[in-house]
């Protein structure tokens, strides 16, 4: 039987405000990315989301970003690759320290918007996440987009890698994701997404705009919480992948 994990991005409000419908998105998702104060939480967000992910027994990992609320971490904010891996250990063991309060433990580090971007494209930013995450813990593996430098990065420092696709993104040719800028970046019709990741799960084949399919692996599927009807889309996939014979299981 075919195996796959459904991870989204949460805890990503802060104070009174939310992002998304955190609560809904745990019954469904097996691994939850929990923003560590960087881009989006606070400490009682983060904690308030490490309690529900641990009570619901998903799999908990870091979500670490620019400290950049007003582009919610999706802007490049000029840093040398020291500066960021000192900001990742940062952002990750303010979570780490919280999880263990929560009653449950981060056991992965997963970038967030364009830290992740950069790092799967730069190799030195990629290796300086990589060595930031070995130097918190030989225990914490990186969730990485598939292909990408940070993955390779993982693997040059013995560090455990997992590959993830995106349910509600487009790519590009060259396996990146189609920029939030143009159009088609972002899909929305659930049906659409699990067709494309049933083919894809199937042949392995993610169809891009303007070209042929790109070979891409994958252990789990992002679904982001923040994209409108998020909570129906997962749902969907959740459903269609099951009837499909896929076991839904985390990737740790």
């Amino acid at each position: 039987m075919m195996r796959i994990d459904l991870n989204s991005d949460l805890g990503e409000g802060f104070g009174p405000w939310r992002m998304g419908d955190d609560a809904a998105m745990l019954d469904i998702v097996t691994s939850a990315n929990v923003a560590a104060g960087g881009h989006a939480s606070d400490p009682e967000t983060m904690f308030a989301t490490l309690q529900t992910a641990a009570s619901r027994g998903v799999v908990v990992g870091a979500h670490p970003g620019y400290a950049d609320r007003e582009g919610f971490g999706r802007r490049v904010i000029p840093m040398s690759p020291a500066e960021i891996g000192r900001m990742v250990v940062a952002q990750t063991g303010a979570l780490a320290t919280l999880a263990q309060l929560a009653g449950t433990e981060v056991r992965y580090v997963k970038p967030h918007g364009a830290l992740g971007n950069l790092a799967a494209a730069d190799a030195q930013v990629a290796d300086a996440i990589a060595a930031a995450v070995g130097a918190l813990s030989p225990r914490l593996a990186i969730l990485a987009i598939s292909g990408t430098a940070l993955e390779q990065a993982a693997r040059g420092r013995g560090i455990a890698v997992f590959s993830e696709i995106f349910a509600d993104r487009a790519y590009l040719p060259n396996g990146q994701l189609v920029p939030r800028s143009r159009e088609g970046a972002v899909l929305h019709d659930p049906a659409t997404i699990a067709d494309r990741l049933l083919a894809f799960l199937d042949s392995g084949l993610m169809p891009v705009i303007d070209g042929a399919p790109v070979r891409l692996a994958a252990q789990s599927i992002c679904v982001h919480s923040d994209t409108p009807g998020a909570v129906a889309i997962a749902r969907d996939l959740r459903e269609r992948l099951t009837a499909a014979g896929v076991h839904i299981a985390p990737f740790l």
